[in-house]
């Protein structure tokens, strides 16, 4: 029996192509993830999924592209920012990621050209995990003993 998807996402009606910006496609990308993983509805998620892999595509070869002459305005401040993006779950979050990477691994279940990138994510976020709980904690100062993140934040 085939599974219809009964409703629309308005996610998944966005026209896009190849010369669609490369920061919409990005943010549509990260609005498709957003949504799969909030879906309840398998079908929905499925097709949300889909739908991100084919912006993806289209953003993947735009990734290492310079930022064209007429966009580096857009892209240029006055002043540093206070925030950078980083990825920084917490560890309880990045164990699971890692245990669920190992898991799928583990099953072969996705495509045998799906499984080396899959390691290399595993390899680099068991690597970030281990970095953040080998990493110091405190720091001895002229007034005691205080948590890194006091003194450098």
């Amino acid at each position: 029996m085939a599974t219809t998807l009964n409703q629309t996402h308005p996610l998944l009606t966005i026209p896009f192509n190849a010369d669609s910006d490369f920061t919409v496609l990005a943010d549509h990308c990260h609005q498709l993830a957003e949504a799969q993983a909030e879906s309840l509805d398998p079908a929905l998620r499925m097709a949300l999924c889909g739908r991100f892999s084919a912006v993806f595509a289209l953003l993947k070869p735009q990734l290492n592209e310079p930022i064209p002459p007429e966009q580096q305005a857009r892209f240029t401040v006055d002043t540093l920012p206070t925030r950078v993006p980083q990825f920084a779950p917490d560890s309880d979050t990045l164990g699971e990621y890692c245990a669920a990477l190992a898991q799928v691994l583990l099953c072969r279940s996705v495509p045998p050209q799906q499984e080396e990138p899959l390691r290399w994510l595993l390899a680099d976020l068991m690597a970030y995990l281990a970095e953040e709980i080998n990493a110091p904690r405190w720091v001895r100062t002229e007034d005691g003993v205080r948590v890194i993140d006091d003194v450098t934040g």
